[in-house]
């Protein structure tokens, strides 16, 4: 009996920064040829938006030709919607791996939590499938995602060449903005403890109106040297492997022994 032909990977792409970003076009790029490739993207940016879903309002979603013969689709929701719309109303099924970025900007230590790039691969891995969320430290609307081109095929290779990978996997890699020659490796990593020391600038309008401006600095407080911001720092690419479970098991166990919770 001849073998049966190994079915072809369905790869569903998405992003925060829209569907006509550099950033996307990029990991569509890179992954061309690994599978039948589908991209569902916003047709406006929504950096920061987290795990944000469109709730009374109608969901928009049109077919696009403008990856050639990728499938491509642009919805008016967010990032997670667009996950949610692809697995119901275009795929019909769970996609064997959902990639989301590449995002122009950092999304590492506390970035996680807000990023809309990193909420679509969570959305994704809920749903059982296994996700990565590529994210390029520059924001440049026209940055160089040559070197994050091939660190993105290296990693999504690897992780389709395994036969029964983590359905639930999640991984958050993020990409130092240098010349492929000039990175160092791959480094599995921990979140670093760091936030925005945040500020809001107060300025007036045309109409002498006053409005806010959020402004902040971000500051690492976490020393350790297995975390995503040192390795970034030293040109290493940075890979989280992340929960959607927020359980703090250790405190758990400690409100445990409280008469308190008996």
């Amino acid at each position: 009996m001849a073998n049966k032909k190994k079915e072809e990977p369905i790869i569903l792409i998405t992003n925060d920064d829209d569907i006509t970003s550099k950033g996307i076009r990029s990991l569509v790029e890179a992954v061309k040829g690994l599978g039948k490739v589908v991209v569902v993207a916003p047709d406006k940016p929504q950096s920061g938006m987290g795990h944000a879903i469109t709730i009374g309002s109608p969901l928009r979603m049109n077919k696009l030709n403008i990856f050639g013969d990728i499938e491509a689709w642009q919805t008016s929701g967010t990032p997670v919607d667009c996950v949610k719309l692809a697995v119901d109303k275009i795929l019909h099924r769970k996609p064997t791996i959902c990639l989301s970025g590449i995002n122009h900007g950092a999304n590492h230590s506390i970035n996680v939590i807000y990023s809309g790039t990193m909420s679509a691969a969570m959305e994704a891995s809920i749903e059982g499938i296994p996700s990565i969320g590529f994210s390029l430290l520059d924001y440049k609307a026209d940055a160089d995602f040559e070197a994050s081109k091939h660190i993105v095929r290296t990693i999504v290779t690897e992780i389709l060449q395994q036969k029964t990978p983590d359905k639930h996997l999640l991984l958050n890699v993020n990409i130092p903005a240098v010349p492929l020659k000039e990175i160092k490796g791959i480094k599995i990593c921990k979140q670093a403890y760091a936030k925005y020391d945040e500020a809001f600038d107060e300025r007036i309008d045309p109409q002498g109106k006053k409005y806010y401006w959020l402004t902040g600095e971000f500051k690492n407080f976490d020393k350790s040297t297995d975390t995503d911001v040192w390795a970034l720092q030293r040109n290493y690419v940075s890979v989280v492997p992340v929960q959607f479970d927020l359980t703090n098991y250790t405190l758990k166990k400690q409100l445990e022994k409280s008469k308190l919770f008996k």
